[in-house]
């Protein structure tokens, strides 16, 4: 039996891990949630990348693009949830990367959530979201799939 005899055939048995950007917008300093959500979805198989605090839309689209991320993730404690998340879709389009699907969590009021899903949010999580409901969505809304 040769060496390649012996190992799995990669293409099947590892697909890439989904590429996820994990942002903060405007002056929120709030990190507690994001991180939390960051350490799930690694745990989960998934590369995170993180922008990092007090982002703008552009520089969050631009982030996206180069990293060639499957899913955005971001997170508001700020109350400016639906201005800047109506900012980096504009962005994103500007960028011709308007199918990245867009997951928002923090605390968001119960009626801005359909405002979020409208605009085209995939989904919201409050702050009481399990883990587990975060990353099944995640993989769910993911362009390749589930990993």
């Amino acid at each position: 039996m040769t060496d390649n005899e012996n190992r799995p055939d990669t293409a099947q048995s590892h697909a890439a891990p989904l590429r996820v950007l994990l942002g903060k917008l405007g002056l929120d300093g709030h990190t507690r949630g994001i991180q939390s959500v960051a350490g799930v979805l690694r745990d989960g198989g998934m590369e995170v990348i993180y922008t990092g605090l007090r982002r703008n839309s552009a520089q969050v689209a631009e982030i996206a693009l180069q990293e060639d991320v499957d899913v955005i993730g971001l997170s508001f404690m700020s109350g400016s949830h639906l201005e800047l998340t109506e900012d980096l879709f504009a962005m994103m389009k500007e960028r011709n990367i308007a199918d990245i699907p867009v997951l928002v969590g923090g605390v968001i009021p119960r009626n801005d959530v359909q405002t979020l899903l409208d605009l085209g949010v995939r989904a919201v999580f409050p702050t009481d979201s399990t883990g587990e409901e975060i990353l099944a969505c995640f993989r769910k809304v993911a362009h390749r799939g589930v990993v």
